[in-house]
């Protein structure tokens, strides 16, 4: 039997950055992009490398380029920290495992390193087929809390809290991260919402920006933890501003929106340093009317916009920038399935 098991890319609508220090966001995931990981059994455990595996090159010159798009690590080093977790999890509950071995792969067409989560995409498809395979069942916040700890802990890649929540619920999730809730249950609240509520929403990217998230989180840890006013009240700031977004979404007034996302990417902009390029893409779609901010880290943006006439517009001023502009195509969980 071949499992095929998949994860989306998501978009860090309001609140990003705050969800790794206390705050709220509210995301969604789309499936305009997918990261897949196909597992069957096989005499001996094998991870098959991908594409961003390679090691054989037609020449210097492609070598260099796939480093500067993939880093110096592709994916295989994802399914194995994935697997680790995995592993011990069910050790420490006490789940045995059947001794049957696997051949893992994946393959994954995420935009690199510009914000949408691919990397925990991979793995949180990876554990999907996992516990298929193994027929496990894992806690929706459980799962969410291995993945983040299979990159933190294990690859030490600097990571939010809100990607793997919203890659494991899918759809759109409102979380509160605050102090309270997570020193009392190990986890954030987690509220599902119906991505039929947002109005007309565009994502843009461009491949050649991306950076790792690492970088683009500089020193906001240290001034954070050290009590820095401006960076403590920026975060406080995005909590308020999720809660107004899931406020005017719940009433259908969602005509401010584009001005709310503005908001969250102008205060961010006083506490870190931003590139000139990921400026210009925030720039070139404010110049048309829509209101637009990081999906992530950088690299990728979402707004808002009010007609098919303005999106036409902005994909035109977009595109003179090289920069992709698509309509994303929201993933219904299956418990908004259900009602």
């Amino acid at each position: 039997m071949i499992i095929r098991a998949k994860a989306f890319p998501r978009v860090g609508l309001i609140g990003n950055p705050s969800d790794g220090y206390y705050g709220k966001t509210i995301s969604f995931t789309f499936s305009n992009f997918r990261a897949e990981v196909i597992l069957y059994e096989s005499p001996e455990l094998e991870i098959l490398p991908s594409a961003k595996d390679q090691s054989c090159f037609n020449s210097i010159e492609d070598l260099v380029l796939d480093v500067k798009q993939h880093g110096y690590y592709g994916g295989i080093r994802l399914l194995k920290a994935a697997i680790k977790r995995f592993y011990e999890y069910c050790s420490e509950n006490h789940i045995d495992l059947h001794r049957k071995n696997f051949t893992i792969r994946y393959h994954s067409n995420i935009p690199h390193g510009v914000g949408l989560a691919g990397s925990s995409a991979i793995i949180t498809a990876c554990f999907r087929a996992l516990m298929s395979f193994y027929g496990v069942s894992i806690p929706k916040y459980t799962q969410a809390n291995l993945i983040l700890s299979a990159e933190v802990d294990e690859l030490q890649i600097a990571a939010g809290l809100q990607d793997r929540v919203i890659q494991v619920y899918e759809g759109m999730v409102y979380m509160d991260f605050s102090k309270t809730i997570m020193n009392k249950q190990g986890y954030g609240h987690y509220e599902e919402m119906d991505p039929k509520l947002l109005p007309p929403l565009f994502v843009a990217y461009r491949a050649d920006l991306g950076e790792p998230t690492e970088v683009f989180h500089n020193n906001i840890r240290d001034r954070f933890n050290r009590g820095e006013k401006k960076v403590v009240e920026a975060m406080r700031y995005w909590a308020e501003l999720t809660d107004r977004v899931k406020q005017s979404l719940v009433e259908g007034k969602t005509q401010k929106l584009g001005s709310l996302l503005n908001a969250n990417f102008d205060r961010r902009k006083k506490i870190y340093q931003i590139s000139k390029e990921n400026l210009q893409m925030i720039d070139a779609a404010r110049s048309v009317g829509a209101g637009a901010k990081f999906t992530g880290s950088g690299g990728a943006i979402v707004g808002a916009y009010q007609d098919e006439t303005m999106f036409q517009q902005l994909k035109k001023e977009l595109a003179k920038h090289k920069i992709k502009c698509i309509k994303p195509k929201y993933v219904i969980s299956k418990s908004e399935t259900k009602k």
